[in-house]
């Protein structure tokens, strides 16, 4: 082993306030100031009627993460004085004086052109996975080209309508083109350190963005210092759908600041939620905490997720688009918030992953044992060595580990009286070895869709020669008659479906060969495929691999129905938008050959009534490859200090290079370890 010795600038001086200063409310448009004036009246009386309600009220608030909470309210048209719908209303609340909250949104487009190729539509959950978020929700209204209000699938270009800034860059400036039609100037924008300003009318060129961090552009206003101003919006801003009855998404701000809402009103769901009009929108943010709010995008594009231990998207709302089409929308314009865990007993959960190894490193706030538990799924199935030393800084090591691999895991410490645990968390192990291409995505394939039970199709020997047909992947069938354009890469081959039922055939058998003529010794095969629905895999005649079928002994038939189906864990669920990643070494890879290798597949539907299957596979490989730590060795007075920086090794010392060595008492498995110098030579070394 190898042994040596061995940001963001806060501008503080720019403090924005949400409240409007004089000069301020001069610029609101002329319209918008008469219809105020005109409505103080009317928005007393409105006020004086919503205020007398007993109830709708929301619950209290829950913490989800530091400086995150979230709270929900419903209405019974039952009760006296409630509105006159039924609606689910959910809040979050995020305290922009914690100094963890970070604000995001929808970044620019790559070919970047003002007005019309700013962003790129993707849906609320994913937006929040693919940026690591831990809430995330819709924002500024936005037209796709193609598909409008309304396009087919994600990375269409868009315009955002009225301002947008993440990270600094000015996605979208407030220009005349965004006064075309209905004007969208109602901004929030914050600065670096998340101090908020809420302008009503922020007309072209619009106000001076200098030290602002993160913006995002509503409709109108529906609150103002605490008054429900939503009869004068109306007035000012005619339009004959958006304020009826609708799915809502607002933004607030508390009086003093502080607090920055999030609130969804769900709607055009019978017997659910119906929606809100904007006075009720107006009421409802009140209640949360609101002093100033205005109205986003709403209707179908209403939608807020947050993040789970494990970083994916959890549905905080039910919106009306992922109940009629089983996906949230394409928007083009999003909102989000970084924020860290909430603090308990364990805190600072740390993974550390090397190759075929990984350390782990917590904190408890009190003397407490220590262990991990981890494995491929989320049903874990492993441990690391019991601990019981009573201690607040913890470190487990895991072994055996395969690289390049995701892990599932959560840690348990227990203090004698309670035990604690974190939730399931997720790290992936490097790979050092470079994964080498066998084929592709478009490989070729044959297939076929004759009932092959019974017969030894799987063989390297078997012939296929007269099957339905051949092609290049991905191979498909879809009894609406065409490709799925929402999956990223080519559908090339079409298959034919069971004329007879005029769906789909339950299974499709598919082989193909492929030479090898390297090293077997150690070696690991990587497969990425596009499957719509299950499938198991085959290896010159030996099952190599299950994805979404009942699980090894059961037999398998033609008539079996896959157990699930692809991307299980995203709102575009059933079709294969994403692909599966899976590896196969030891036993399992050792019937692959010098020379000519069969792979064979049988694909499976989930239901005899789904109209499309759709398959496609790439194969690599990779050989065992090593990559040294680097040790370093630093001592101040009698204090000596030994630190790595790679996960997965054991502290060993010794008198001499030659050994013999010995593990350092712990075990040490995590960097530093601090110790006294000796007066005698003293040489340490890492091992697995």
């Amino acid at each position: 082993m190898d042994m040596t010795t061995s940001t963001v600038e806060t501008n503080s001086s720019l403090r924005l306030k949400p409240k409007r200063t004089s000069a301020q409310a001069g610029s609101l448009d002329d319209r918008f100031s008469a219809a105020l004036g005109a409505l103080i009246l009317l928005a007393a009386v409105g006020l004086w009627s919503t205020s007398a309600l007993a109830s709708p009220v929301p619950s209290g608030w829950t913490n989800l993460f530091k400086g995150v909470q979230y709270a929900v309210g419903t209405n019974n048209p039952g009760i006296a004085g409630n509105f006159p719908r039924l609606q689910v209303v959910r809040c979050i609340k995020i305290d922009l004086n914690d100094p963890d909250v970070r604000l995001f949104s929808t970044v620019k487009a790559s070919n970047y052109a003002v007005e019309s190729r700013e962003t790129l539509t993707l849906t609320v959950p994913h937006f929040l996975k693919q940026n690591l978020l831990q809430i995330a929700c819709d924002a500024n209204y936005y037209n796709a080209s193609p598909g409008g209000a309304d396009p087919t699938s994600e990375g269409v270009s868009c315009d955002v309508f009225g301002l947008q800034i993440c990270a600094g860059a000015v996605v979208s400036p407030q220009t005349t083109a965004d006064t075309a039609g209905d004007s969208r100037f109602a901004a929030v924008l914050f600065t670096t350190n998340n101090q908020p300003i809420m302008i009503f009318a922020n007309r072209p060129p619009g106000t001076n963005t200098a030290g602002i961090y993160t913006a995002v552009t509503g409709y109108y206003p529906i609150l103002s210092n605490g008054v429900d101003i939503s009869a004068a919006a109306a007035i000012s801003y005619p339009d004959s759908f958006i304020h009826q009855v609708q799915p809502r998404t607002a933004y607030g701000l508390t009086q003093d600041s502080r607090y920055l809402l999030l609130m969804t009103i769900d709607g055009r769901q019978s017997g659910y939620s119906d929606g809100a009009l904007d006075n009720e929108t107006a009421y409802w943010i009140t209640q949360f905490g609101a002093w100033n709010a205005i109205n986003m995008d709403g209707g179908g594009s209403t939608a807020l997720y947050m993040s789970d231990t494990a970083g994916n998207p959890v549905g905080l709302n039910h919106s009306s688009y992922l109940s009629a089409y089983g996906h949230e929308r394409y928007v083009g314009s999003h909102f989000g918030v970084y924020a860290k865990p909430l603090p308990g007993f364990i805190n600072d959960v740390t993974p550390l992953p090397d190759d075929n190894a990984a350390t782990v490193t917590w904190t408890t706030t009190g003397p407490a044992t220590s262990q991990v538990q981890y494995g491929p799924t989320v049903n874990l199935g492993f441990a690391s060595t019991y601990s019981s030393a009573m201690l607040t800084n913890h470190a487990a090591l895991l072994t055996g580990l395969s690289p390049g691999t995701g892990y599932y895991y959560r840690v348990f410490s227990s203090d004698g009286a309670n035990q604690y645990s974190s939730g399931i968390l997720f790290f992936t192990t490097t790979n050092y070895a470079t994964a080498n291409p066998i084929f592709d995505l478009t490989n070729v394939w044959m297939y076929g869709t004759a009932n092959l039970d019974g017969v030894n199709w799987t063989a390297p020997s078997y012939d296929d020669s007269g099957w339905d047909g051949s092609g290049p992947g991905l191979l498909w069938v879809d009894t609406r008659g065409f490709a799925n354009p929402n999956i990223p890469v080519p559908m090339i081959t079409q298959m034919p479906a069971n004329a007879a039922t005029g769906n789909p055939y339950p299974t499709y058998y598919f082989r193909t060969h492929f030479g090898f003529t390297n090293s077997l010794n150690g070696i690991t095969l990587q497969a990425t495929d596009y499957l719509d629905d299950g499938a198991v895999f085959y290896l010159n005649g030996t099952e190599i691999y299950r994805l979404r079928m009942a699980a090894y002994p059961t037999q398998i038939f033609n008539a079996t129905l896959a157990a699930g189906y692809p991307c299980s864990n995203s709102v575009d669920y059933g079709d294969a938008v994403c692909p599966d990643n899976w590896n196969v070494s030891g036993d399992l890879a050792t019937n692959l050959v010098v020379g000519d290798n069969v792979l064979a597949v049988e694909a499976h539907n989930y239901n005899v009534a789904s109209p499309d299957i759709t398959f496609g596979l790439a194969l690599a490989y990779t050989l065992p490859s090593s990559l040294p730590p680097q040790l370093t060795i630093q001592q101040s007075n009698s204090a000596l200090t030994v630190s790595w920086s790679r996960g997965g090794f054991t502290l060993q010392q010794s008198s001499s290079p030659a050994g013999p060595w010995s593990s350092v008492p712990g075990p040490v498995v995590s960097s530093p370890f601090i110790t006294t110098a000796s007066t005698t030579p003293q040489f340490f070394r890492l091992t697995k």
